[in-house]
């Protein structure tokens, strides 16, 4: 809706990340976004890590086969309650529509939930080190302590993800308080492996080492610190490209990172294995009608007479992420 109004205007745009949060938006926003190419706006998209010079090295020396084929990849975010995952039931204030916006990151159909929103970033950071998307994946997840919560996420994701060779990518998400935190991704190759990113996005202090042990005797290239911030450049790189008019559209990879991780969701949510093929092709869209949305109208997702939300029931539900 608003990016076609946008492209219609002849406007540049920046949007966030998730582009997407299922498989209809998914491609209905690739066959817009040829609009925006027939007209050479610049579009980027919130997936900084892409912009980030020591990621960006760690690439070219990947790509360059320094640390071998990679094998396997591992991502990590384990953490506390994030944000507005986790929702506590309304009080009354708001109305149904007002309140899941407010909590957006509790609702899959505003914002694809605490997978989509939260681990985005380093699957798609890994995928970029991978220089593939992932065919397909399997995932389990589970809601452990809600203390009356009644948002649509899982408290604890592990996603498997398969690349076309045979690669995986294995990813970990946790919103559980007092766990062990991990906010990190690493690469395994045949010759060596890789710190993609540690201790959140920035600064990502990529460094690559000379086997499989990732310590400093085993060190053999470290991004120099300070790093300039992801955060910034991303916005340095959009405005350039349109001062220089050069050729700058980020969607395609946006979509397609967005798409990637609700595969992985999916998987989690169904229970199911899922292939890319296959979610790309699925028709569950979780908010058909968002264009006619009103303040004061009705939610897409509507909570019970007890105040709850449909949730996740893998292996119950299996063609869908929730009734």
């Amino acid at each position: 809706m608003h990016y076609t109004y946008a492209i219609e205007r002849g406007l540049n745009v920046f949007m966030e990340k998730p582009v997407t949060i299922d498989a209809p938006t998914s491609a209905r926003f690739l066959e817009i976004n040829k609009g925006a190419l027939a007209k050479n706006l610049k579009v980027g998209v919130g997936l900084m890590c892409r912009h980030c010079p020591a990621r960006q090295e760690l690439h070219d020396r990947i790509m360059n086969g320094e640390i071998g084929d990679i094998t396997m990849m591992r991502a990590y975010r384990m953490a506390g309650p994030t944000a507005t995952a986790a929702v506590e039931p309304n009080t009354g204030d708001l109305n149904e529509l007002q309140f899941q916006i407010k909590n957006f990151h509790g609702f899959l159909w505003l914002s694809g939930g605490a997978v989509s929103d939260f681990l985005i970033h380093n699957i798609d950071e890994s995928c970029w080190m991978k220089d593939a998307w992932p065919v397909k994946a399997i995932a389990c997840g589970g809601r452990h302590y809600r203390d009356g919560c009644i948002d649509q996420n899982f408290d604890v994701y592990s996603i498997e993800y398969t690349f076309a060779d045979g690669a995986k990518l294995f990813v970990d998400g946790r919103t559980i308080p007092g766990c062990k935190r991990e906010f990190a991704s690493f690469a395994h190759g045949t010759k060596g492996s890789a710190i993609i990113s540690t201790a959140s996005h920035t600064p990502a202090r990529s460094k690559l080492f000379g086997n499989q042990v990732m310590e400093d005797k085993n060190e053999i290239w470290a991004f120099p610190q300070p790093e300039p911030n992801p955060y910034q450049v991303e916005w340095d790189d959009l405005i350039a490209a349109i001062r220089e008019d050069r050729e700058y559209n980020e969607v395609e990879r946006g979509v397609m990172a967005s798409a990637v991780t609700s595969m992985g969701r999916m998987a989690a949510h169904t229970g199911q294995e899922i292939t890319l093929d296959e979610f790309m092709k699925h028709d569950h869209e979780f908010a058909p009608n968002v264009a006619d949305l009103t303040i004061d109208g009705p939610a897409p997702l509507q909570a019970n007479d007890q105040g709850k939300y449909s949730i996740p029931m893998p292996g119950l539900v299996k063609n869908r992420e929730y009734l």
